[in-house]
């Protein structure tokens, strides 16, 4: 992931691909498809990862921690895999996103075509990721920030990944 993204140094991202393969591992034997619904659409993605050994277990004995790093590691793959985009910037407080995103290929410099990224991650079943994604979409929209928004949950026990543009007109 890090060769990919910009907001990711090897450390970084190694740290949440071991989070998302403990996430994975409370549920899931490997390989297991999940459902990605972007916006309207939906498809399916096969999922394979390396059981989680003990000593990764114990650092992320921290099942809030794991989740939400784990949901990054989804969510930033996700919007690559679905629109295109990289995370090129974590994202500042209060700006109603963890991270920016950008389409493969921009300028980094190039703030005009960054959007943000709000991320969740959950353990519950679909009624919770339905939810926190209204919960997320409205973060976003209330962030001190004029860029366009994406926010994305991740269901780690029921396979569903939702991805969806923000509207700002709501």
């Amino acid at each position: 992931m890090a060769d990919r993204h910009q907001a990711l140094t090897p450390s970084v991202a190694g740290s949440y691909l071991e989070a998302a393969r403990v996430c994975l591992d409370r549920h899931h034997s490997s390989p297991k498809e999940f459902t990605l619904q972007d916006d309207t659409i939906s498809s399916i993605a096969k999922v394979e990862w390396d059981v989680a050994d003990s000593r990764v277990q114990a650092a992320w004995a921290n099942a809030d921690d794991a989740t939400r790093d784990g949901a990054y590691a989804f969510a930033i793959a996700a919007t690559e895999l679905l629109r295109g985009m990289v995370a090129v910037h974590r994202a500042e407080t209060k700006t109603g996103a963890d991270y920016y995103i950008a389409p493969v290929g921009e300028e980094l410099e190039d703030l005009e075509h960054w959007w943000r990224l709000e991320v969740s991650g959950t353990d519950s079943g679909k009624s919770e990721v339905t939810r926190r994604l209204r919960i997320k979409l409205e973060q976003a929209r209330q962030g001190n920030s004029n860029l366009p928004a994406l926010a994305a949950v991740i269901g780690f026990r029921v396979q569903l990944i939702l991805l969806q543009t923000v509207d700002v007109a709501s």
